[in-house]
Order: structure tokens, then sequence, then C-alpha cells
């Protein structure tokens, strides 16, 4: 009998002894770390799309802002205008995009008179969108020359500014073909991007506020009548600010003051 239990006994014990090692081993298993190293995750990048009627000369400007942030998609295809606004928006019916730029110029054509009601109701209409719009009267090329000469509104013929590019830039290292390929070369956006030392300021900053001068006194009642002006300067503004945290973003009234 005491055999009996003996045996029992140790019976007993064994089955403790695995139940308290079985028992440890889950603690360790629910204490150690796991060596699977959690995903990060990812905030998706914001993607803007600008939408341009010239194949060259926008597209390659806009091309060389290098943003960390943002994924910029600059692009042209030759559409102009309304066809520029549907194009973005067919774009945009592939994509989704978290903005969207239609960049044009008001082209005045003497043979076509039907221009002026265009590009005003191109306007209207990428507003109507929620599209931002950046144009130019008479064309892009305006916005690059006031970043070389101070001038205020009023006509200035297309056929000038090519002239006036390159009398600015030759001297610095940089040309402007635009008869020929039409793009903003690496020289000539450098050269847009540098300090004036004439005025100790970036070239850049002071176009922004040139155009915004210009800008900020017209009524915008009716764009096609409105030369020379461009709000490209908005969009510009906005990419240099992209990758700037918000906090210490000067604003346009004070970069112009």
């Amino acid at each position: 009998m005491k055999m009996k239990d003996k045996n029992a006994e140790q019976r007993e014990n064994k089955k403790k002894h695995l139940a308290s090692l079985k028992e440890s081993k889950q603690n360790r298993r629910r204490k150690e770390p796991s060596l699977n190293r959690k995903r990060a995750t990812l905030t998706p990048r914001k993607v803007i799309l600008i939408a341009c009627e010239g194949e060259n000369t926008e597209p390659s400007y806009f091309r060389q802002f290098k943003i960390k942030s943002v994924d910029i998609e600059p692009i042209g295809d030759g559409y102009s205008h309304l066809s520029l606004v549907d194009w973005a928006t067919k774009k945009a019916s592939y994509k989704e995009y978290d903005e969207i730029w239609v960049v044009f110029d008001a082209d005045p054509k003497p043979d076509n008179p039907n221009w002026k009601q265009n590009f005003n109701q191109a306007i209207w209409k990428a507003q109507g969108l929620n599209y931002k719009v950046g144009y130019s009267h008479q064309a892009f090329e305006y916005w690059l020359i006031l970043h070389f000469e101070n001038h205020q509104g009023g006509s200035m013929p297309r056929t000038d500014y090519d002239a006036k590019l390159n009398d600015y830039i030759n001297p610095l290292g940089a040309t402007y073909e635009g008869k020929g390929d039409k793009k903003v070369s690496k020289e000539f956006f450098e050269i847009l991007m540098s300090e004036d030392p004439d005025i100790g300021k970036k070239r850049v900053e002071t176009a922004i506020c040139r155009a915004k001068t210009i800008y900020d006194r017209l009524p915008h009642n009716n764009f096609a009548d409105e030369e020379s002006s461009t709000s490209v300067f908005l969009l510009v503004k906005e990419l240099l600010d992209m990758d700037i945290p918000k906090s210490k973003r000067v604003a346009l009234e004070d970069i112009c003051n």
C-alpha cells in the first residue's frame, strides 16, 4: 500500500514538473521580443499634374524643380486653351491627382477671331473644375523675362521675347533657342534660380513679386485684355514652398515687401 502511494506520488510530482516546464516555456515566448520588424507605415506622396500647352518650354522648366515631398508630373502634348483643360480631365480619369494645374498662353492670333473667347473660357472652365491655372499673356516666356526686367504690364510682342531673354542670359553662359528646341536648359534654369548681384535677391523671388504686382492690379473679368500678365508665379511659389514646413514658409506679401 505504501509502495502504491509512493508511485502515485512520483507520478503526480512528474506531472506537476512537466506542467511547470510547459508554463515556463509559454511565459518565455510571451516575454521574448519578436524578431519580425514592424513595417513602417508610409504616407502616400502628394501627386501634382502640371498639364502644359507647350511640349518643350514649360515641361523642361518645371521638371527641374527637385521636390522631395511631392511628385510633380509636368507634361505637354500640344493642346491649347479648352482642349488642354479637356486633356487634363482625361488624364485625371486614368490616375488620381491631389492637385491639377493647367499652364497655357493667350497666344493671340489675328487670323483667329475666337482666340479671346477661347482663352477666357479655358480659364473659367478650369476654375470651375477646381483646377489651378498658370496662364501667360502673351506667352510663357514673359514669366521668364520678369526674372530680369521689371516690365509692369502693357504690350510686349512675343516676337521680342527670345532676343530679350538671350540679351540677359548669354553673358551668363546660357542660351534660349526660342525658334529651335524651345527648352529651358539646366544652365538657364540655374540662372533663373540664382541671386541677382545687383539686387541681392534671388531672381525667381524678384519675378514672383513683379508678376504679383501686375496681377493684383488687374480685374480678372476679361483675361484676354490683360496683356502683359501671368499667373505662373502662383504655381512657382507653391513649388518652392513644398519642402518647407508650413510654419517656416514666407507669405507672398512678406517676400514682396
